[in-house]
């Protein structure tokens, strides 16, 4: 594993106009280039906003989105990270792309769908996880309400892994609202600590088109839960390193994952 430099996009994204979030975003990208950044996270929906108009918001994935990203990440020389509203098979996906800069793309369809606000019945939840690797550091990327659900994110020993573990940098992108924002800086540190990784959140800014309004709260963790890099409530990006040797020294002298309890998934 070597040192991760992990860039920060948090910022007000316009409701339902992808063209001025392309050139939005855009901006606040363009500003890390020269930083060096490995991996730059944007939030949840970033194109439109944590939207239920699937309809007039989605795009394929040979879309005008996901061309304006493969083309970014070129230029940044960096994987960039964040969720859009993709149609696909006559059905509707909240999709985490993973875009690298030599243009392979994956991704990671939401599967805890928040239906209080009704995404469970617009959109089809997905069913995998995703664990990519980046200079060394086995990461794992959710979206927003996966936070809740700690099953879906437990992280287990695995004596292949360079770190040893499943996966050591966890990444949430999120449309997480005010009201909640003691849920999401709670379960965050949670997330960080039980699992014995870094975690990494991205969330918006400002006011949607449904009144809601987003504190940010945008932060990095180590795997004690202390922060690394806090965000406040302005639209910024910026970059941290995320340093492995205190990640394993933390594994190697806590290891609390020989006493973790023993089970499977059978359904999902």
């Amino acid at each position: 594993m070597q040192a991760l430099r992990l860039g920060l996009v948090q910022g007000e994204t316009r409701w339902h106009d992808a063209a001025a979030n392309r050139a939005y975003y855009g901006e606040l990208l363009r500003s890390l280039k020269g930083q060096g950044s490995d991996l730059i996270m944007l939030p949840e929906t970033f194109l439109s906003g944590f939207t239920n108009d699937t309809l007039h918001q989605a795009e394929d994935m040979d879309g005008a989105g996901v061309h304006w990203l493969r083309a970014l990440a070129a230029d940044l020389g960096a994987v960039i990270t964040g969720s859009l509203v993709v149609r696909e098979g006559g059905r509707y996906f909240n999709r985490l792309l993973w875009m690298q800069p030599d243009g392979q793309c994956l991704h990671y369809d939401k599967r805890h769908l928040f239906r209080m606000a009704g995404e469970h019945e617009r959109y089809a939840g997905g069913a995998e996880r995703l664990i990519v690797e980046i200079k060394g550091w086995r990461v794992l990327p959710q979206v927003c309400y996966d936070l809740r659900f700690p099953v879906w994110l437990r992280n287990r020993r695995m004596e292949s892994a360079t770190g040893g573990m499943d996966y050591d940098l966890l990444l949430f992108v999120a449309n997480w609202p005010e009201p909640r924002r003691h849920a999401w800086r709670t379960l965050l540190r949670a997330r960080a600590i039980e699992n014995l990784a870094c975690v990494a959140a991205v969330n918006r800014v400002g006011r949607d088109g449904n009144g809601l309004d987003y504190a940010g709260d945008s932060v990095v963790l180590d795997a004690l839960g202390q922060p690394l890099m806090e965000l406040g409530r302005s639209a910024q990006a910026v970059t941290v390193m995320l340093d492995p040797a205190a990640l394993l020294a933390h594994r190697a002298r806590f290891p609390a994952w020989m006493d973790a309890d023993d089970f499977s998934l059978s359904e999902i």
